[in-house]
């Protein structure tokens, strides 16, 4: 992805393109790739980075919703789980079969969640990854040696997927360029248009590199905004009243230590009626996650202590020995967009409790809600419903079984490049052709010098946190590492963009600061 070629195709203000999808996160993204492949013209802008919100921080799971099923929601899971088989089909180098293990300690909670899981399976039917089974206290603690022996009944094994969320983000802005999108980072929208009718036809947007604005003309505009759809709302009209009301999510990352497995832990009530996962994640255990309501949408949340302390208190009575402060490596933040209401007017959809489409007076269309496991059905929706209002001519979603860009079937874990997939022979290649980008970033993790040159000419990554972050997850492994090798990638990006001393330390200084949401002390 060349970021100034595709910049130079929006720059003329003439061309009427079919769509333009604002925001780059799961769903943006997901939009591009269906209406590109569907052979409609696209441009998707982006105001941060791919995936720079809520999709880069995520649970790293493929699932259906073991708790949508103890809320009765049949429906809901039913169709996670078959877009959960397509994404595993689709991007095998990014999505792979996980074992999860419910360790129970009364025999009644045995009973109780084979049944429940043996018919998660028989919803799967087709699309499975695994048959649960129950599974002895002895086996339990083989499978999962830091669990609680005390009082310990047995457990339950069932099969979800596991995925590098924001890898999965960059491998589908790849695909929607390979089948003709223009995607834009560094691109905030700043004015919905309207026709002499009060249609939507386009907008306006600020590349925030140089300062200067564009204007894109569309047939059709689909705000994919997450947590900032009001936002764009309010471009499109004055009098939109705040629809979406944040619900934060929090996550920390521990040694793998604290797991000493392959299996990942799910405990399936907690104090406050959410699930909890334990999920082995780059050799390291992303444990979450939270639900707590904030008043106003932020890109970079800040973690709440209460969170944490909720986190750690619960993973106590499941992990021994019990985590503490001094044991987190990381700890993230994500906000999710909680859906519309059902009554906010005639033109509200309700697909599901999972995601759902607003179609305003002026036809912009706005889809909020869902997760990272539906962002393909809620892509092929939103299309489907441009076309239901006439803004696009018919043309059938090819989606279903659709390579996504870096396909590889089963890809080497124990090699940190499997996320790249097919690309990894192409990073491969640059360190042969100078030895020099194979060296490490850092003494403790694997991470090379290539990666850095690849993120910046392949993939957009324009900052030191666009590799720290979201191209390589170092500052969501190691926040603290992060932070000690951000002046050597600043120095690799500004080679690589021919750009200044004084860039290189506005850069040290910005991602230090950013990183320092992300170490907590107690």
């Amino acid at each position: 992805m060349n970021r100034t070629d595709l910049l130079k195709q929006v720059k003329d203000p003439e061309r009427l393109w079919d769509v333009v999808v604002v925001g780059g996160g799961a769903t943006g993204l997901g939009i591009a790739v269906d209406a590109a492949t569907r052979g409609y013209s696209v441009v998707l802008l982006e105001m941060a980075d791919f995936a720079k919100s809520t999709s880069s921080r995520s649970t790293k799971l493929v699932h259906g919703g073991v708790r949508y099923l103890q809320k009765g929601d049949v429906k809901l899971v039913l169709e996670a789980l078959r877009e959960r088989g397509r994404m595993k089909a689709n991007a095998p180098h990014l999505v792979k079969d996980q074992s999860f293990v419910i360790s129970n300690y009364t025999y009644w909670d045995n009973f109780l969640y084979f049944c429940g899981l043996t018919f998660y399976d028989m919803l799967s039917f087709g699309f499975g990854y695994g048959r649960s089974r129950y599974i002895s206290p002895e086996k339990v603690m083989e499978y999962l040696p830091t669990s609680v022996k005390k009082g310990l009944k047995g457990g339950i094994v069932y099969h979800d997927g596991q995925f590098d969320d924001s890898r999965m983000a960059i491998n589908l802005a790849q695909t929607a360029v390979e089948n003709g999108a223009i995607v834009l980072n560094k691109a905030k929208v700043v004015a919905v248009n309207h026709d002499a009718q009060g249609k939507a036809c386009g907008i306006e947007f600020l590349e925030l590199e140089s300062g200067h604005k564009y204007e894109v003309k569309a047939k059709s505009v689909i705000n994919a905004g997450g947590i900032l759809v009001d936002e764009v709302m309010s471009l499109d009209s004055p009098v939109h009243r705040q629809m979406i009301t944040p619900s934060q999510g929090v996550h920390i990352v521990l040694d793998k230590k604290f797991l000493q497995s392959d299996y990942a832990i799910m405990v399936p009530k907690t104090s406050d009626g959410r699930v909890l996962f334990a999920v082995p994640w780059h050799d390291k255990v992303v444990v979450g996650t939270t639900d707590i309501m904030r008043p106003v949408p932020e890109i970079e949340p800040k973690p709440l202590k209460e969170e944490v302390d909720f986190i750690l208190n619960t993973a106590a009575l499941y992990m021994d020995p019990a985590p503490t402060y001094a044991d987190i490596q990381s700890v993230f933040a994500g906000q999710r967009p909680l859906a519309a209401p059902k009554h906010e007017g005639k033109s509200t959809k309700e697909l599901s409790r999972g995601h759902k489409i607003i179609v305003s007076e002026s036809d912009m269309i706005t889809i909020t809600g869902g997760k990272w496991t539906s962002y393909r059905l809620m892509a092929e929706d939103t299309i489907d419903k441009a076309i239901s209002l006439g803004l696009l001519p018919a043309r059938k979603c090819v989606t279903k079984k659709f390579r996504i860009h870096g396909y590889r079937k089963n890809p080497n874990l124990a090699d940190h490049l499997y996320v790249y997939g097919s690309d990894r022979d192409k990073i491969l290649a640059l360190v042969q052709a100078d030895p020099a980008l194979g060296e490490k970033l850092s003494d403790k993790y694997d991470y090379i010098v290539a990666e850095v040159v690849w993120a910046v000419r392949e993939e957009m990554a324009r900052d030191v946190e666009d590799v720290l972050a979201r191209r390589v997850r170092l500052l969501f492994v190691d926040a603290r590492e992060a932070v000690r090798v951000a002046p050597r990638v600043a120095k690799i990006i500004a080679a690589e963009r021919d750009l200044d001393q004084a860039w290189i330390d506005e850069q040290v200084k910005c991602f230090t600061e950013l990183a320092r949401n992300y170490i907590i002390e107690e």
